[in-house]
């Protein structure tokens, strides 16, 4: 396992993803969360992945194409997400939160769009189901988003969900944070 955040949420996903399950990439990005929930998932699940970004849709789209998966991908804000699956059907929701990598860094996920997209992910998560949060901050985008997000998450039913907040002690600068939630059977 790689000892940073992706390599913690691959490893928390793996816990919790079956073949045939249904699961959403909130942020598809450059579609490496996207490809990897559709291993887990199999020729017979589901997979749906979101992006504000043109290009980070093309990247997504043809990363799975060269891998020979298959995906829904869609150019939607991921606070639209509800629109394209009934609730309680996802078994794993993944977001990354931030902007995309070599990207526009104008671009950047939001708190307006990103705690919306928290409350469709609520709603969407199946019972027992789980959603892993990679939080990048600083820079341009700050640390507003970073802090309505954490705030709206201590704001969960601790009867409904487990939230689990971890951060890197000796990572230099501002290191991204893992959050891994649990959505009670």
């Amino acid at each position: 396992m790689q000892r940073n955040t992706l390599g913690l949420a691959h490893a928390f996903l793996q816990r919790y993803v079956c073949p045939g399950d249904t699961c959403i990439d909130a942020t598809a990005g450059r579609g490496r969360d996207t490809a990897f929930l559709c291993r887990l998932t199999g020729e017979t699940g589901r997979v749906l992945a979101f992006d504000i970004q043109e290009e980070a849709v093309r990247q997504t789209r043809a990363l799975l194409e060269q891998e020979g998966l298959s995906a829904e991908v869609y150019l939607d804000s991921h606070a639209h997400m509800a629109r394209y699956l009934p609730p309680g059907s996802a078994q794993a929701i993944v977001f990354n939160f931030g902007r995309l990598p070599g990207g526009d860094p104008q671009i950047f996920t939001t708190a307006e769009s990103s705690v919306p997209a928290l409350e469709a992910a609520q709603g969407l998560l199946a019972p027992g189901g789980v959603m892993s949060l990679s939080l990048y901050y600083g820079g341009a985008n700050g640390y507003a988003e970073r802090d309505a997000i954490l705030g709206y998450l201590r704001t969960l039913d601790d009867r409904k969900y487990t939230v689990l907040t971890m951060d890197w002690a000796n990572r230099r600068n501002e290191p991204p944070i893992p959050v891994f939630v649990w959505k009670e059977a």
